[in-house]
């Protein structure tokens, strides 16, 4: 009794994370129990794999339709490069990891130890099951809500990082007149496997930026990024 209270606590607090309400939260149990639970404690629920095939499904259609009417001059082989990189083994476990799925799911105990609840392969899985019980509970719209949200997101993170920003700022101080620009290591931290370094951005004398991050070109690009704010 206690076990099928908590179940119900855990997915009431799951549904509050993904900000929707299922009709049929059989849908949603499914969707977050790994074949390791069933197959350790014997139970006749269903697992994700079935729910995953479908979910891979929407998700694609979803994706695919949303970047096809955003960029109308992208041809048909950037389109899929831009699809298979928005709904990768990478991305579907950031995806996961924003509404902390790790900690919902149903596992067997030996799937918990060897890091199951953190496992890529895994996460990225049941958000596509996820995504198929969505659908099936409530149809495309309510999908679409919530995966256009973490598309849009990830769309934003990509263009910030293939943004040249060095280039940018050396470009708009340029345009202005002969100035000197230089990047300096303010310090370096933490052991050699492991480092952070602290970069600022001097134009004329006059610090402009400051970056950190675990390599000195992320950091001059973070100063520059920062030194973008002013101009």
């Amino acid at each position: 009794m206690c076990d099928i209270i908590w179940n119900m606590v855990k997915l009431k607090k799951f549904e509050e994370k993904l900000g929707y309400k299922f009709k049929d939260n059989k849908l949603l149990r499914i969707a977050l129990t790994h074949s390791s639970f069933t197959n350790e404690f014997g139970t006749n629920s269903k697992n994700y794999e079935r729910l995953e095939f479908l979910g891979d499904s929407v998700l694609s259609l979803i994706v695919s339709e949303y970047i096809f009417f955003k960029f109308p001059k992208m041809l048909e082989g950037e389109l899929t490069r831009l699809r298979s990189s928005l709904v990768c083994e990478k991305t579907l476990k950031i995806f996961a990891t924003d509404i902390d799925i790790g900690n919902f799911l149903f596992l067997s105990r030996g799937e918990e130890r060897s890091g199951g609840r953190q496992r890529s392969s895994i996460l990225a899985d049941v958000f596509e099951a996820v995504i198929a019980a969505i659908f099936i509970d409530g149809g495309l719209e309510p999908v679409k809500k919530i995966v256009l949200k973490f598309i849009e997101q990830q769309l934003e993170n990509l263009n910030n990082s293939a943004r040249d920003y060095k280039t940018e700022i050396q470009e708009l101080v340029q345009a202005k007149g002969e100035h000197v620009i230089n990047y300096v290591v303010l310090s370096e931290s933490g052991p050699d496997h492991d480092k952070e370094f602290t970069i600022e951005l001097k134009i004329d004398g006059n610090t402009v930026g400051i970056g950190k991050a675990k390599s000195k070109k992320e950091a001059e690009k973070s100063a520059a990024k920062e030194a973008l704010k002013l101009y």
